[in-house]
């Protein structure tokens, strides 16, 4: 019995996600119910990140031909993947945070299995690590914030040698008219 071309798709599909997104986490959903499941999708759809369940055979044949090793022991179970294709630590961000948000973990509820970045599977402490790096927004603005505080030293030392010339050609100034009413 050969593979059908409904099921083909799907595998294509997947290995399309898989060798295009910058950021993949793959997690297990052992009764999620649906409020807190649409929830987390949600938060996921804001910071433009997908999330969708899979099968772990066409996961497993997706990954094999897109040529990721080593996702085969993290496909036991209830399967479903987050993706990004513009951020490589939003899934993993937005995921750890609701797991840790809704206690999800603990219960066995929502855990993540394992993750994908550069091509290559990471373990779920390596996602959990991922994820607490700061974003690419706070990022930015500490390299802003860093590169202005030198310019604000600077300007405040001009400030400060212009202020002292001025205070010095003030003196000046009183010297010489103190002088010249006293002649």
């Amino acid at each position: 019995m050969g593979v059908t071309p409904k099921k083909e798709a799907v595998v294509a599909e997947i290995q399309n996600w898989l060798t295009t997104s910058q950021g993949i986490v793959i997690t297990s959903y052992k009764g999620l119910d649906v409020a807190t499941d649409t929830q987390m999708r949600r938060e996921l759809r804001e910071a433009g990140v997908t999330y969708k369940v899979v099968k772990n055979t066409m996961l497993r044949i997706a990954a094999k031909n897109a040529g990721i090793e080593g996702l085969e022991t993290h496909l036991e179970g209830t399967t479903a993947i987050a993706f990004s294709a513009t951020d490589p630590v939003a899934p993993a961000k937005i995921i750890c945070d609701f797991i840790k948000k809704n206690k999800l973990e603990d219960a066995g509820i929502l855990t993540i299995k394992a993750g994908i970045l550069d091509g290559k599977v990471i373990e779920d402490k390596d996602v959990k690590a991922l994820a607490s790096l700061p974003s690419k927004e706070q990022l930015i603005a500490k390299l802003l914030g860093s590169m202005n505080a030198p310019l604000s030293n600077t300007v405040g030392v001009l400030s400060a040698i212009i202020r002292n010339a001025v205070g010095v050609i003030a003196a000046i100034r009183d010297k010489k008219e103190k002088e010249e009413a006293a002649a």
